[in-house]
């Protein structure tokens, strides 16, 4: 599981088209805009492809100046304990 979280700047006349082309994407939820042009969006793994490949394909959409990485959070789901095994008998 890799989860990503992205500050997207985009230019002001472009933001409705291109928060709309991100929205469409897998993967892909924003959650926040400003009046400026700023996002916050969230980018998760999917089977298609993985976030860093979806990061890539943001840069590319019409009038995003940068994006930003500002959390990533990467967990192994092959590596966690079963959840009966982390909780307590009674």
């Amino acid at each position: 599981m890799n989860i990503c979280g992205c500050l997207v700047h985009v230019a002001r006349d472009d933001l409705a088209q291109a928060r709309s082309a991100m929205e469409a994407m897998a993967g892909v939820e924003v959650h926040a805009q400003t009046e400026d042009g700023r996002l916050v969006v969230v980018v998760e793994d999917t089977e298609a492809a993985f976030a860093s490949d979806t990061i890539m394909a943001l840069h590319q959409i019409p009038g995003v100046y940068s994006l930003t990485l500002n959390y990533h959070h990467f967990e192994d789901p092959t590596q966690r304990a079963p959840l009966a095994a982390t909780q307590p008998e009674t």
